[in-house]
């Protein structure tokens, strides 16, 4: 895997922030773009720019088969049975608030239970609350060991008979824990549950097949996989999408139409009212042309390996923390510095040309349970190296010498 011409590819990359190279350590938050992906959506825009599925011109029939080869893309790539189980949407969070509105609400009731587990992004949280608070299910949270993990025997002890969802991130975004989707995904079933799975920071870094995982339904957004930002979709097994009811109602998601009743479209269309994020979909589908050109078995051996350095030159520094595994952790490295406030370290990062996150990473829950208000976080992607990771220490190095002048 050549880093070198994979950083070629980047045009934000080469660029110098506040007199020094950028050192782009924020992918978790959203990642960079390749010139393949910013050229696919200028030529769409150039070329090709017209509604889908409407027009009979050629425009509009170049957008529709570019839109729909898109999905096809995305199909593949996550080894979904059929494109009628790819919904595109703005991305993790809309996807999975399709399924807590449109599944969740119809299936359970008074004293059903749904799983969680205290690590979830807000956007895997707060859809549960307000489904529980809609009617009557009551939360329930498989514990986390001390180092964020969670234990099978704890998933077998918090899911039971009344257990309708379980819903869970793939990757923490916080602790990079890699969670047992697949075995959790099995108990949930034995119980007569259907899984969902928070896939936002999987779904660039790793191989996925939402078959072998056998959960019921999948999210994931493009702008963390190297694709346009508003775009992402949802995965779910047939059966259960046609079930459904849309969520957002009007143009192109309908079938026929009277003045007091109306029919819907087919799947997955009924699910995508109004002109739908057609640039973004293009985009996406060159950003998996990207991320398999590459491979992503190549991919997650690249960010373990530099994670693991990342994680060795870290711990040598005097005053930190590090939260989350030793081993068999994602590409990113959640920390505090010893009486210095994340958003600090942050800040003087940055003038020495290194980005990372300072807050609470929308996990406010999980800040809690670490006892902590903020951490700092450095998250690494395919175009990051081992000379960014010294470039991180040596800028860490700094901000200790700054603020331990500016306190003493």
């Amino acid at each position: 895997m050549n880093i070198e011409a994979i950083r070629e590819q980047f045009p934000i990359l080469h660029q110098d922030i506040n007199g020094h190279r950028l050192v782009y350590l924020d992918s978790a938050a959203s990642s960079q773009k390749p010139r393949s992906v910013i050229d696919a959506v200028t030529r769409y825009y150039e070329l090709d720019n017209a509604n889908v599925h409407r027009g009979v011109h050629t425009l509009g029939s170049r957008a529709t088969d570019a839109y729909e080869g898109a999905r096809e893309k995305v199909r593949a790539f996550i080894n979904a049975a059929s494109a009628q189980e790819i919904i595109f949407t703005r991305g993790t969070t809309t996807a999975l608030n399709i399924v807590a509105s449109s599944y969740a609400r119809e299936v359970c009731g008074e004293g059903d239970e749904i799983v969680l587990t205290p690590m979830e992004h807000h956007s895997n949280l707060i859809p549960w609350q307000q489904v529980a608070k809609a009617t009557g299910a009551t939360l329930k949270y498989i514990p986390l060991q001390p180092d964020g993990s969670i234990r099978i025997e704890d998933v077998e002890a918090t899911i039971t008979d009344r257990t309708k969802i379980v819903s869970v991130v793939y990757v923490s975004n916080v602790l990079g824990v890699v969670n047992p989707v697949k075995e959790i995904a099995a108990i949930a079933h034995k119980h007569g549950a259907k899984m969902v799975v928070d896939g936002a920071q999987s779904t660039p870094h790793k191989r996925v097949d939402v078959r072998e995982l056998d959960c019921d339904f999948y999210a994931f957004s493009g702008h963390k996989m190297c694709g346009p930002t508003g775009i992402g979709a949802l995965y779910g097994k047939k059966e259960l999408l046609e079930r459904m009811e849309p969520v957002e109602f009007g143009g192109e998601m309908i079938d026929h139409v009277d003045l007091y009743e109306s029919t819907w479209k087919e799947l997955p269309y009924k699910f995508e009212g109004g002109t739908p994020i057609i640039a973004g979909a293009v985009g996406l589908g060159a950003a998996i042309d990207f991320l398999q050109e590459i491979g992503m078995d190549e991919i997650e051996r690249h960010e373990h390996a530099l994670t693991a350095y990342a994680y060795k030159r870290m711990s040598e520094i005097d005053g930190i923390t590090i939260y989350g595994p030793a081993h068999d952790r994602a590409g990113l490295i959640t920390f505090n510095l010893d009486d210095v406030h994340p958003h600090d370290v942050a800040t003087v990062l940055d003038t020495r040309g290194v980005a990372i996150r300072a807050g609470h990473h929308c996990a406010q829950p999980l800040m809690r349970w670490l006892n902590v208000s903020a951490t700092a976080r450095a998250s690494f992607y395919i175009y990051n190296t081992e000379e960014d990771v010294d470039r991180l220490v040596d800028a860490l190095g700094h901000a200790k010498e700054f603020f331990g002048y500016a306190i003493g």
